[in-house]
């Protein structure tokens, strides 16, 4: 039985248990706390910047991979000169864990993307202000995520704190310029160590406050979905990307396709695969670290929108409230992470399939707020 390692016990690493069920998979976690959302797989608990228990955790796995990518590239380099296959690897990995070395990189391949700069001082940052201001976007280059480590700022004083302290950012920050854009949207793809590739329908994706809330399969046919496959393809193959690669993108007001970040793992943009797709992102993820064939990606039905449910308060899981939702909208599937119930937190998820985008996502999101509201 092949044996994969998953750093992370998050709802990721949740949703990869049963697709590693059904391809016959072990699949082994690697988690921070013994409560984690995947806990229903083999856990092992420890602190993934301990090498030592990583060490440990890793002997007889057939592929190591993540639930997130925080785990600092010296440490996964050390366990692939010990032969470990870390997947996708450190020199791809650092593309999606550093936003400023994958500006470098995807600017050296001639990938379209924002203006950006580097910026380690206020003059810097003064400059890039009066060129593409006045409003701007200023981002730690390393640990942000969900809107996190990043800021809209028009003047220095906007990121002092941040340039007062910008040693623990690795001594530098990152403006970019403020896209004028008409819609978001996400082009999941994956591919194998033998240089297979497959992608998803473009997806759009709708933000409430720098968070994730609705993904829409497939994106409006105005969208380049071939252009936005090729840039999926270009940076997977010329950053050696092992699995499930999302590039997220900016639909500029002329139509453009900008690139806004990276992901190297199975991502929120994708869990509509679950049941939207005769293969979903998950196994296709332990398809692609395994090196086994990759499914095919069409849709099972000409469209698919996934909701996704942030906590609302410190009491409401959600799941006590199912029932009433599940009654009302029986052509709604249903996904918990089980974690403890917080204001904001990504708590799960609802996917709709069907004829109309338009009805589904009314369906989705008006059993979300049956949820929301329950008490």
């Amino acid at each position: 039985m092949p044996v994969v390692g998953v750093i992370g016990g998050g709802q990721l690493a949740r949703m990869m248990h049963p697709a590693a069920i059904a391809l016959g998979v072990e699949l082994r976690v690697f988690s921070e706390e013994s409560d984690s959302p995947a806990k229903s797989a083999t856990t092992e608990i420890g602190d993934y910047l301990d090498f030592d228990r990583l060490k440990d955790f890793c002997q007889g796995l057939d592929a190591l991979t993540f639930d997130h990518e925080h785990v600092p590239t010296a440490l996964l380099e050390r366990l692939e000169e010990l032969g470990v296959k870390v997947r996708p690897g450190s020199r791809a990995l650092i593309h999606a864990q550093n936003k400023l070395v994958m500006r470098e990189r995807l600017t050296e391949l001639g990938l379209p993307m924002p203006h950006w700069a580097s910026v380690t001082s206020a003059a810097d940052l003064e400059s890039f202000i009066s060129d593409f201001g006045p409003e701007i976007i200023v981002k730690t280059p390393i640990g942000g995520y969900d809107g996190k480590g990043v800021r809209v700022v028009e003047s220095v004083d906007q990121v002092s704190d941040w340039l007062e302290n910008i040693a623990q950012f690795g001594g530098v920050l990152l403006a970019e310029e403020k896209v004028e854009f008409i819609a978001e949207v996400a082009q999941l793809s994956a591919r194998n160590p033998s240089g297979e590739f497959r992608a998803w329908p473009l997806v759009q994706t709708i933000q409430e406050h720098s968070v994730c809330s609705v993904v829409i399969c497939p994106a409006p046919k105005e969208f380049d979905s071939i252009q936005a496959e090729e840039i999926a393809r270009i940076v997977s193959q010329s950053l050696s990307v092992i699995g499930v690669l999302a590039v997220e993108m900016f639909v500029a007001k002329d139509g453009r396709l900008l690139i806004n970040e990276l992901a190297m793992r199975p991502h929120n943009s994708g869990h509509f695969s679950i049941e939207g797709s005769l293969t979903s992102q998950f196994e296709q993820h332990l398809r692609s670290v395994l090196d086994l064939p990759l499914g095919e990606t069409h849709s099972l039905a000409p469209h698919a929108v996934m909701v996704n449910l942030l906590g609302v308060n410190q009491t409401n899981n959600f799941v006590d409230h199912y029932p009433s939702a599940m009654k009302e909208f029986p052509e709604v599937k249903f996904h918990s992470y089980q974690k403890t119930p917080r204001l904001g937190r990504k708590m799960g998820h609802l996917t709709v399939l069907g004829e109309n985008a338009s009805e589904i996502q009314r369906l989705g999101l008006a059993a979300r707020e049956v949820l929301y509201r329950a008490e």
